[in-house]
């Protein structure tokens, strides 16, 4: 495709300069990081010839693989990266055979500033929206606490929005400038950092009708809002502007909080996760005085994380306490379907288990994409860097209900004891999370990485639930199409 040859992009084929592979690039850097620890798993990733539907198991090898200890789980995490950044090309000649590396990104023109200032008053109170309601102080703990009681989310959540909650000077989050790369993402915080008075970066295509949704969102807000601008245009491309973006976020005021809240479809979910990795690997190499640089993310549910023993205890329950009609509707799906339809999420007693949420409909991209930012959460928090990574839940947003399979999954997913959240509910749950972690150096610190990954985790219940996710994903679509109807 003629975009491939733009900016950041997949390395060339030697064999074929005009050919870039997508399929080579993740087989390849699957494989260098599962090699810093499984040197079997290493070779069955390349040698894997079935790479866009049999990546799902080389991708929870990667999780098991990391279990062995906390330095492995690093050493996974560091060696993924190394490989992709050094495979990764930022294209200067259409042949490809003169591209340059990450290191060698040639720079481009530096960006003015657009600076703006709300007009209103800053909310200085959690308010969660919930269902047609506006949730506050108490309301907002018996709201936690029933999705605990439910599975929909773990237990620490409660601990770490009750903080917030206790904490309200919090929300402005004084003395920062959180840069939200991806300010148009319905999963970002940038409503909720508006309406708190924060400092923000917004950062975005160059697109009208983008920063037209943007502004609407700071007018009404208590924020300072800057964006980078060229030419009197607005926004930044990533692709190809991350030198001059790194120097431009470099300047601004404060412990600098990079947020990745990026997506877009495909491949290019790939190139665009990497750039704001090597604009975050940049910005943590830059000598600013004593202003640190903190990092932040959001965690899919629809991946492979390790659980805590309780809830594999929990999900073990909700299994062995299903209904008489489950157990007999159960048995022949199963027995049909080879195993595959409604399994155990996990063996019993597992400590800690595993969870697949990966989601086949996704992809392999998808998942390198995500699974990039966990590997540098992993790195950087490990390297003293204060980060905010949280898993967030299944939410309605427009990506996802495009999908017409996910989007069905989704709508009879309850049936499973799966909550899938509207985008306010999501966007402002996780803002509070982040700005709890910002307040906390990043969280309780754990013994390996997996149990950072799994505190405050608002997994929506697929952690809990009493079927493996993928066992029950194709009976709640079928199920969602029905409620759907013409929708779907």
């Amino acid at each position: 495709m003629p975009d491939q040859q733009h900016g950041l992009v997949f390395p060339a084929d030697p064999q074929d300069p005009s050919r870039r592979s997508t399929t080579a690039l993740g087989r390849a850097v699957v494989a260098d990081a599962l090699r810093a620890v499984d040197e079997v798993g290493a070779r069955a990733a390349a040698a894997e010839t079935g790479w866009r539907s049999d990546y799902l198991v080389h991708f929870r090898r990667l999780v098991e693989a990391g279990l062995a200890s906390p330095q492995a789980a690093v050493d996974v995490a560091r060696a993924g990266l190394a490989s992709l950044h050094d495979r990764m090309r930022v294209a200067t000649d259409r042949t490809g055979e003169d591209d340059d590396h990450l290191a060698d990104w040639p720079p481009s023109a530096p960006f003015d500033t657009v600076e703006q200032q709300g007009t209103g008053e800053p909310v200085t109170e959690l308010v969660l929206p919930y269902r047609g309601e506006r949730l506050r102080g108490d309301a907002v703990r018996r709201r936690v606490d029933a999705w605990v009681a439910a599975g929909v989310v773990e237990p620490s959540l409660a601990e770490a929005v009750g903080a917030v909650l206790d904490n309200p000077d919090w929300l402005r989050l004084e003395g920062r400038t959180v840069a939200v790369v991806g300010a148009g993402s319905e999963m970002g915080p940038l409503p909720s950092l508006v309406r708190w008075g924060a400092r923000v970066a917004a950062v975005d295509l160059v697109r009208e009708d983008l920063w037209a949704r943007v502004d609407q969102t700071v007018r009404g807000g208590a924020a300072t809002v800057v964006s980078p601008a060229r030419d009197g245009h607005r926004g930044a491309d990533l692709l190809a502007d991350v030198p001059a973006l790194a120097d431009w976020l470099a300047a601004q005021p404060g412990t600098l909080v990079v947020g990745s809240y990026v997506y877009a479809d495909g491949a290019t979910n790939v190139r665009v996760s990497t750039a704001v990795d090597e604009l975050s690997r940049r910005l943590l190499a830059a000598d600013r005085g004593a202003d640190a640089v903190d990092l932040a993310f959001l965690a899919t549910p629809t991946d492979v994380f390790a659980v805590p023993a309780e809830a594999v205890d929990a999900a073990t329950r909700a299994y062995e306490d299903r209904s008489r009609v489950a157990r007999v509707l159960g048995r022949p799906l199963r027995t049909a379907s080879g195993g595959r339809l409604l399994r155990r999420p996990y063996a019993p007693g597992s400590d800690p288990g595993i969870n697949d949420s990966l989601v086949p409909q996704q992809g392999p991209n998808y998942a390198l994409a995500k699974r990039l930012q966990r590997w540098r959460a992993t790195v950087a928090r490990h390297d003293g860097v204060t980060v905010s990574m949280n898993v967030a839940p299944p939410t309605r947003t427009r990506s996802v209900l495009k999908n017409r399979g996910l989007a069905a999954a989704y709508a009879g997913a309850h049936r499973f004891g799966v909550e899938v959240f509207d985008p306010s509910t999501s966007n402002v749950l996780m803002a509070a999370l982040l700005v709890h972690d910002l307040h906390t150096g990043g969280g309780p610190r754990h013994e390996h990485p997996w149990e950072d990954e799994a505190y405050a985790a608002a997994h929506g219940g697929l952690w809990r639930t009493g079927y493996a996710p993928r066992s029950a994903l194709g009976l709640a679509a079928l199920l969602g199409v029905g409620a759907r109807g013409a929708d779907v």
